[in-house]
């Protein structure tokens, strides 16, 4: 279900002309984050809205747009950021 939410909360605030999302929460299940509930993501999205901006940037663009997600529901997430003059 969070992989949706992630989906979705991206969609609405970044809307992005590609968005894979991988849970590997799996892979992590004796992790101590795993404990808490939050899982392991990894990202990658192609979006108009990180032309001209930093990593750093494209970075906070995507926990702004997550928000409390980050908080409980995400322990860790690896994120490929792209615009879209970059995806070739």
């Amino acid at each position: 279900m969070t992989s949706e939410q992630i989906k979705r909360q991206l969609t609405a605030a970044l809307q992005p002309e590609l968005i894979e999302i991988i849970d590997n929460s799996a892979a992590h299940a004796g992790h101590a984050g795993a404990k808490g509930g939050g899982g392991h993501y990894h990202i990658t999205i192609i979006a108009e809205a990180f032309e001209g901006k930093t990593l750093v940037q494209r970075h906070q663009l995507i926990y702004q747009a997550l928000g409390d997600m980050m908080k409980q529901q995400i322990h860790a997430l690896g994120i490929n950021s792209l615009s879209p003059s970059e995806k070739n």
